[in-house]
């Protein structure tokens, strides 16, 4: 008869294979570490996934993450009337942010229009973004969105709706690698990405 780990033990394996990039021994190697190193403490891992579960939710205005209605980024009075950045996911927001050099506001798009995966315009928040853009007044539209053929669908796509607006409207030079997102450019490339922006008039 073949001997296994407890079924609490399978359980938890299971779960942590769910973990991007966590394979069947990754998940074993990460359960064992949990339940038997002293500097572990599984108890207060599992009460700050509860905490973060409970208390962190998309801001209401942008999609950032948020712990009330509005993020701490759009809650700054000084960044209203400014430029609005559009980008694909929440994570995208705080490289930009990080670089220093940008004091507008943000727009995650939730994602981007991927139709063999049934993602069209209305599964991401570009019909919020056309409301913000309308009581907003911006003077801006910064796109920044992926190198790659779904963010330039993406990119036509809102340009296609947003030009009739009259709101000036550039994208992010690409400072980019072709098919690469904002979450792996370090912030050289972002900055010069931003600083280099140009109109969408002149692709």
């Amino acid at each position: 008869m073949a001997f296994d780990y407890p079924a609490p033990f399978l359980q938890l394996a299971r779960e942590l294979r769910r973990l991007p990039g966590i394979g069947p021994r990754s998940a074993e190697r990460i359960a064992l570490w949990l339940l038997s190193n002293k500097d572990a403490r599984p108890g207060q891992l599992s009460a700050a996934l509860s905490t973060a579960e409970t208390a962190i939710r998309p801001c209401s205005r942008c999609g950032f993450f948020a712990t009330d209605d509005l993020c701490e980024i759009c809650l700054q009075p000084a960044r209203g009337g400014r430029e609005i950045c559009v980008v694909e996911l929440a994570t995208d927001i705080l490289p930009l942010e990080k670089t220093g050099s940008f004091r507008g506001l943000y727009h995650a798009l939730g994602g981007r229009l991927a139709p063999l995966d049934h993602i069209g315009p209305a599964q991401l928040r570009i019909e919020s973004l056309q409301k913000r853009l309308l009581t907003e007044n911006p003077v801006e539209i910064i796109l920044a969105l992926s190198a790659d053929v779904e963010g330039e669908a993406t990119t036509n796509y809102l340009v296609e709706i947003l030009e009739p607006l009259g709101i000036p409207l550039t994208r992010i030079a690409h400072g980019l690698p072709a098919g690469g997102g904002l979450e792996h450019a370090d912030q050289i490339t972002l900055l010069r990405a931003l600083s280099g922006r140009r109109p969408v008039a002149e692709r």
